[in-house]
């Protein structure tokens, strides 16, 4: 949806997609679930500064969810910050599955990474932002 950042700019063809879609199923009967984020982190996040491998990452995520809540809390009442943390987890920093695609040479055919730390920096990082998240829309947007 964005550029990498809401700072880099919001793509409003995505904006409109999602808009009518929302829009689609809510005229079918169908209550929306939005997952924030499911293993499609920006390649702009993980090219600047390692993505989840630091801190940083929560207060972008925090944006990306604010903006979320922001744009389509009119109708949309159920939301999901991240969907199978484990699975990313491990299947992006530990056996090089999914996108970055980080291990230890002994585990894959990685270029760069460490099994044995990164998955649980990640983990770490990946709980800070849900909490910021939840906690976000509890003092924002909670009716």
């Amino acid at each position: 949806m964005s550029e990498g950042t809401l700072k880099g700019g919001v793509n409003q063809l995505g904006v409109k997609y999602y808009n009518d879609l929302i829009n689609a199923l809510l005229a079918n009967g169908i209550k929306p679930f939005v997952t924030l984020f499911r293993f499609d982190t920006p390649l702009a996040l993980e090219n600047g500064y390692g993505s989840w491998l630091r801190p940083k990452i929560a207060n972008d995520f925090s944006d990306y969810a604010d903006f979320y809540f922001k744009t389509f809390r009119d109708r949309v009442k159920y939301w999901v910050t991240m969907n199978e943390l484990n699975s990313f987890t491990m299947f992006a920093y530990n056996y090089d599955t999914f996108a970055p695609g980080r291990c230890s040479k002994y585990v894959g055919n990685c270029t760069m990474g460490n099994s044995t730390t990164e998955p649980y920096i990640v983990a770490h990082h990946l709980l800070l932002s849900h909490a910021t998240a939840v906690k976000l829309y509890r003092q924002k947007y909670q009716e």
